[in-house]
C-alpha cells in the first residue's frame, strides 16, 4: 500500500495547477482555427509538389548554423531545416498551432506550460524527436554557445522538466502572459547530431534538422541548394498542408542588390523581394517584363512596421548628448529624399511602432501617464507635453529653418565653428562614419551628409561586405549604421534585447543604440510582464515617447506592402496572409505544370 500511496504522490506532483491543453495557443486564448481544422486559408489544397526554385541573396555565408554568434549563415536555412514547437498563424496577430508539439497545456497559475510531442515527430536521419532534445534545445540557446540574443530572448523559461517519453515542461521564472508563446517558438535540435559536432563550432557540415528541407549542395559564396524531405514528417499535417512545395530551392549568391536585379532581369534566379524605390520605379523594365515573362507585384499586409532608422551608437562620446543628437536629426530632409529618390513611395515613420496601434498619440494620460510619472523629472519634458512627430520640411517648415535650429542646439551645447569645422570646447571636431551593407544607400546619405556639412559637421559613409558588416554590428564597431527594430503584432520579450541596459553591452545583442535608460527598462518590464492588452498598449506607448525624445536615432521611412517581382511560372493560392514576409508567401505557393520540369 505504501508504494501504490508513493506512486499516485508522485504523479500527482508532476501535474501542474490544472492545465487545458490543446493545438492552438494565444496570447488571449482566442485561435481562429479549431481542433481538427484542415489547412490554415492562406494555403491551397491544390497545391502541386515538384520543380525547382532559384532565389538569391547578398553576401556569402562561412557556416551551417544560424543560431551561433560568429560566422554568417545561408539564406532559409533556419526557415527550411529547422522547426519549432509550434508556428504561427500568418492571418492572426498572436496564435500559433502545434508542429512537434502535438498538444500545449500552459498550467492554470501560468509559472509552466506541457509540450506533448507528436508520436511522428524524427529528424530527418529517422530519429524521433524526443522531450530530451527539446530540453536539450533550450539549454543550448540558453548557453554561451548560442547568439546572446536568444539568452535574452528566453530568459524567463527557467527550465525544462522532462516528465516521460513524450513530454516536456518548461517552468517559467515569472508570469508573463506571452511566454508560452515565446516558448513554443523554440527550435528544436538533434541531441544526437549536436553531440557529434559541437554547437557552436563554425562548421560547414550539413545539420540534422525536422524541417521539409535537407541541405544538398554546399559552395560557399556563390550557393546552397536544399532538397525537399520525400521522408518529411509533418507532410501531411494540417499546419503543413499546402506549403513547401518546390523539390528543390537554390540560393545564389551576388554582390550587392543592384548586381542582383540584372542577374534577375536575365532569368537567373526566379522571385525577388524590391527593397529599393529606385530600382522598383526605373530598373524593373527590359524585354522579359514586355513578353510578360517577368512581372510586378504589390502585395498588402498589415505588419507593424516598427521603425527603420540611422542608428546613434552612444557609446561614442560623440553621441552622448540628447542635444547634439537631435541636431543631427534635424538635419534630414525626408520630404525632398522621398520626392527625388523615392519617387514618392514612403510614409516616414513617426513611431517606433509605426503602422500600429501601439504608436503614442496626443499627451500621455490614463495607465500610459501612470507608466511615465515616476520618472517626469529624468524625462525631456516633451514626453509629457508632445505628441511625438518626425521634423518635417513641409511649408511652413523647411530645412532652413531647421538647420538654423541645428546650429542653436549645437551652439547650445558647446559646439562651435572654427575654420569651417565643428569643434568642441577641447577643439575636438564632430566626425563620423556612417556604415553600410549596401551601396544602393549611398545616393541617399549623400545629400544629408551634405547637409551635415553646412552644420560643420564631418561625415563620410562606407559600404562593406554583409558578412563584416554583420561582426561589426555584433560587437558595435560603428558610429553611425541603417537598421530596422521590426516589431511584432503583440510586443513582448523583443523589447529586452532592443533597448534594455542588461543588452546594451553584450555582443550580438540588437540594443545597436547602447541605451542604459533606467525609464526604458521598466517600460520595457511593463511590455513583457502586462497582464490585459490595456496594460500592454499603454506600456508600448509609453515606451514610444521616452524612446523618440531620446533622440537615439534618425527616423526614416516605411511601406505597407511588399514589392515583389517573379518569374511568371507559379501558381498560389487564392488567399494571402495578413502578417508575413514575402518568403513566407511563396512558401505556398507551387509550380505551374509546364515549369516542374528539370532545369
Amino acid at each position: 500500500m505504501k508504494s501504490l500511496f508513493s506512486v499516485l504522490l508522485a504523479l500527482i506532483l508532476a501535474l501542474p495547477a490544472a492545465a487545458l491543453g490543446a493545438q492552438g495557443i494565444s496570447i488571449d486564448g482566442k485561435v481562429k482555427y479549431p481542433p481538427g481544422f484542415r489547412k490554415f486559408d492562406y494555403a491551397s489544397d491544390t497545391a502541386q509538389k515538384g520543380g525547382q526554385l532559384v532565389l538569391h541573396d547578398i553576401g556569402g555565408y562561412d557556416k551551417l548554423n544560424p543560431y551561433t554568434l560568429k560566422g554568417t549563415p545561408p539564406a532559409g536555412l533556419d526557415e527550411l531545416v529547422f522547426e519549432p514547437l509550434a508556428v504561427p498563424s500568418l492571418d492572426e496577430p498572436f496564435a500559433s498551432y502545434g508542429l512537434i508539439a502535438k498538444d500545449i497545456a500552459l498550467a492554470e497559475d501560468k509559472l509552466s506550460v506541457t509540450f506533448t510531442i507528436h508520436e511522428e515527430a524524427r529528424f530527418s536521419d529517422n530519429t524521433p524527436i524526443t522531450p530530451e532534445d527539446v530540453k536539450f534545445s533550450l539549454d543550448t540557446l540558453k548557453s554561451p554557445a548560442a547568439s546572446p540574443s536568444y539568452q535574452i530572448y528566453f530568459q524567463d523559461i527557467a527550465s525544462a522538466e522532462v516528465l516521460d517519453p513524450r513530454r516536456v515542461r518548461f517552468h517559467f521564472a515569472q508570469r508573463n502572459r506571452e511566454l508560452h508563446m515565446i516558448a513554443s517558438q523554440l527550435p528544436v535540435f538533434s541531441k544526437k547530431f549536436y553531440s557529434a559536432h559541437p554547437f557552436d563550432a563554425q562548421s560547414l557540415t550539413p545539420p540534422v534538422g525536422s524541417g521539409p528541407y535537407l541541405v544538398k549542395h554546399v559552395i560557399p559564396g556563390k550557393s546552397i541548394t536544399y532538397v525537399r524531405n520525400p521522408q518529411y514528417w509533418a507532410r501531411d499535417l494540417n499546419v503543413r498542408r499546402g506549403m513547401f512545395n518546390f523539390d528543390s530551392i537554390t540560393y545564389k549568391y551576388f554582390k550587392d542588390q543592384i548586381v542582383a536585379v540584372e542577374a534577375f532581369k536575365a532569368g537567373e534566379f526566379d522571385f525577388l523581394p524590391v527593397n529599393m524605390a529606385k530600382q522598383w520605379a526605373r530598373d524593373l523594365v527590359g524585354p522579359r517584363f514586355k513578353r510578360g515573362e517577368l512581372v510586378r507585384e504589390t502585395m498588402p499586409h498589415k505588419n507593424n512596421a516598427g521603425m527603420q532608422a540611422f542608428v546613434f551608437n552612444l557609446r561614442k562620446p560623440v553621441f552622448q548628448d540628447p542635444q547634439v543628437r537631435k541636431a543631427l536629426s534635424l538635419a534630414f530632409d525626408f520630404e525632398w529624399t522621398n520626392e527625388a529618390l523615392f519617387f514618392g513611395q514612403y510614409t516616414r515613420c513617426d513611431s517606433f511602432f509605426s503602422n500600429s496601434a501601439m504608436s503614442a498619440k496626443g499627451q500621455p494620460a490614463g495607465l500610459e501617464l501612470s507608466y511615465l510619472e515616476p520618472f517626469r523629472a529624468s524625462l525631456p519634458k516633451e514626453v509629457f507635453t508632445t505628441q511625438p512627430a518626425p521634423f518635417s520640411t513641409k511649408p511652413p517648415a523647411s530645412l532652413r529653418s531647421n538647420l538654423l535650429q541645428a546650429k542653436k542646439l549645437l551652439r547650445e551645447a558647446g559646439w562651435t565653428v572654427k575654420n569651417n569645422m565643428l569643434v568642441n570646447r577641447k577643439g575636438q571636431p564632430l566626425e563620423f562614419e556612417i556604415l553600410l551593407v549596401g551601396a544602393g544607400f549611398e545616393r541617399v546619405m549623400e545629400p544629408y551628409i551634405n547637409n551635415l556639412k553646412k552644420l560643420g559637421v564631418r561625415a563620410h559613409s562606407r559600404v562593406i561586405d554583409p558578412a563584416l558588416y554583420i561582426r561589426r554590428m555584433d560587437t558595435f564597431d560603428f558610429d553611425m549604421t541603417v537598421s530596422v527594430f521590426g516589431q511584432a503584432q503583440s510586443p513582448g520579450n523583443e523589447q529586452r534585447n532592443y533597448w534594455h541596459s542588461t543588452a546594451a553591452q553584450r555582443q550580438g545583442s540588437r540594443n545597436l543604440i547602447g541605451i542604459k535608460e533606467p525609464a526604458v527598462d521598466y517600460l520595457v518590464d511593463r511590455i513583457i510582464y502586462a497582464q490585459t492588452q490595456e496594460e500592454l498598449f499603454a506600456a508600448c506607448k509609453a515606451l514610444d515617447r521616452v524612446l523618440w525624445y531620446g533622440y537615439y536615432v534618425v527616423p526614416n521611412w516605411y511601406l505597407a506592402q511588399h514589392r515583389v517581382a517573379y518569374r511568371t511560372i507559379f501558381a498560389r493560392p487564392d488567399t494571402l496572409p495578413l502578417y508575413y514576409s514575402p518568403f513566407q508567401a511563396l512558401m505556398t505557393w507551387w509550380l505551374t505544370q509546364d515549369n516542374r520540369q528539370p532545369r
